[in-house]
């Protein structure tokens, strides 16, 4: 099992149907920002008539860039950004307010609203996301039609304030660490010192402190980006939502029922599972994806493993294993840890194009390097070259503590662990498995959500995508998500996390059809290729 459940969470043909359901879409106003209506927008809830009149002021992007990539992104002279205000607690919302990041492209063309995108996360930049989708010949085509716009959620990237729990140095510091893996009491009752400690440090360390913690889920995301939906001018929302995106999407869904105009869910989260059963349904689809890469490896004579998966698996924690207590230093005097290993290893696994770098770098550890492992897991951690981290990871723990119920039960905790091990024995530590409660079990608020099926009477039917062996969100949730929604389940067949945009013609057309005009696939649509 790797490490504690907050290090390993801040890691996630059949015949056709002939018949084609058709599904006429309500264009949105053809206008934005100055060109959008003065006041607000479609229904307003009582008491936030200023918000959702409010006007952004669209400028330079430079200023937003929190991170490298978001530099060279940003710099595009097409690509606009503003700050979107919205309440801190939509309980009071004449107290203290907050800023939302938000970055567009406008439509080349015939303008029928706005497409709004979450890449996931939670945590992730939706504005560099929007910022690099733009790239991509499908957005293009969207982007005819639509204005093409990306927001940083609450506490994240350059939203203000941004939730911030540990300084850089002791991200390196809490990477560098293997202790989680030591299950006797005195190393349970470390690594819960820890947590503890985490818990405490995001409370003290982000502005407006417990109140920020306490709203900074799903609920009030999916609140915010209904004022974004308005203040764009938009009658209803068009939404593109990746991975945890889709959480935010189906919870914007049952919240604003009559506001959704089309969705398309990339990659789904079971809305249903708990934050356990989650964990090792993730977990399951990274065993699978391993399987799949050591299939691939096997047939290379540069394998740094081997084409039987019980040998590859042992090969593997040969390798990585020994980390625990022996690290490798790499040239800028960083030791790449066990944790670090595994997650790179995770980190390539979510798409086919880094098995390749993820080879590579299981060859240099055979031979006592660890520079292409550390900058796989440095791109999953998301650390620059100047070793600045993102907001992301901080984020992720705060977002996922506040979205589901916490795990307190150390026989629950206990019987996780055996079942992760069981589905994803190549990240297995090779010690015994600690039963310490993560982060969560001590943070300062309770949760605001919980996992149950969303409630979307009324809601234009959806399309959700999902692939037959993404590492990340198992392909069964898609299908959960789909039958819960009533929506149109798009199936592809391959190993990777998402798919949409990504150059598969056959889902890109589905989606692009269906966002544009309404068009839903044919029932059981599978792509492949």
């Amino acid at each position: 099992m790797p490490p504690s459940s907050r290090k390993l969470l801040a890691l996630v043909g059949a015949v056709l149907v002939a018949a084609t359901a058709c599904t006429a879409l309500e264009d949105g106003d053809p206008r934005g920002d100055e060109r959008a209506p003065a006041g607000p927008v479609g229904p307003v809830p009582d008491g936030l008539e200023d918000y959702y009149g409010q006007r952004l002021d669209w400028g330079d992007c430079a200023p937003y860039a929190t991170t490298a990539i978001a530099e060279q992104t940003f710099a595009a002279q097409e690509v606009e950004c503003a700050r979107l205000s919205v309440p801190l607690s939509y309980e009071n919302p004449d107290a203290e307010t907050i800023e939302v990041g938000v970055l567009r492209t406008r439509a080349q063309g015939d303008r029928i609203g706005s497409l709004l995108v979450n890449p996931g996360g939670p945590g992730v930049s939706g504005m560099e996301a929007a910022a690099s989708l733009r790239f991509s010949p499908t957005i293009s085509k969207l982007g005819e039609r639509f204005d093409i716009v990306g927001f940083d959620p609450r506490g994240v990237g350059a939203s203000t304030p941004t939730i911030e729990c540990l300084t850089d140095a002791e991200r390196d510091a809490d990477r560098a660490d293997d202790s989680e893996v030591d299950g006797t009491p005195q190393g349970v009752k470390e690594q819960e010192a820890e947590e503890r400690a985490f818990a405490r440090k995001c409370a003290k360390r982000t502005t407006h402190g417990e109140e920020m913690l306490a709203n900074i889920g799903t609920r009030d995301v999916v609140k915010d980006m209904d004022v974004l939906r308005s203040v764009l001018g938009d009658e209803k929302l068009t939404y593109l939502g990746y991975s945890y995106g889709t959480r935010i999407g189906y919870t914007y869904a049952e919240q604003f029922p009559d506001n959704v105009r089309a969705m398309v869910l990339d990659g789904a989260l079971d809305p249903e599972q708990d934050i356990v059963d989650s964990l090792v349904a993730q977990g399951k689809g990274f065993g699978d994806a391993f399987a799949e890469f050591v299939k691939w490896c096997g047939k290379r004579q540069d394998c740094a493993l081997d084409d039987d998966q019980g040998e590859a698996t042992e090969r593997y924690q040969d390798l990585v294993q020994p980390l625990i207590d022996n690290p490798v230093t790499i040239g800028d005097g960083r030791d790449l840890s066990f944790e670090d290993a595994t997650t790179a290893t995770v980190q390539a696994l979510y798409s086919r194009q880094l098995w390749e770098k993820l080879n590579t770098g299981l060859n240099e550890l055979r031979r006592g390097r660890g520079e292409t492992l550390m900058a796989l897991a440095d791109q999953y951690n998301e650390r620059g070259p100047d070793g600045e981290y993102s907001s992301t990871q901080d984020a992720f723990a705060a977002i996922r503590c506040v979205d589901d119920p916490r795990v307190t039960d150390r026989d629950k905790i206990l019987a996780a662990q055996r079942r992760y091990a069981k589905v994803a024995p190549f990240l297995d530590s090779g010690r015994p498995i600690s039963d310490a409660r993560d982060a969560c079990a001590f943070w300062p608020v309770p949760n605001t959500s919980e996992p149950h099926l969303p409630d979307v009477e009324g809601v234009p039917p959806v399309l959700v995508i999902s692939t037959t062996n993404d590492p990340a969100t198992p392909y069964k949730a898609g299908v959960q998500l789909a039958n819960a929604m009533d929506g149109r389940l798009l199936t592809y067949e391959g190993t990777q996390h998402t798919v949409f945009a990504q150059g598969k013609q056959c889902v890109d057309q589905a989606g692009i059809d269906y966002l544009i005009d309404g068009t839903l696939p044919k029932k059981g649509l599978r792509c492949s290729g």
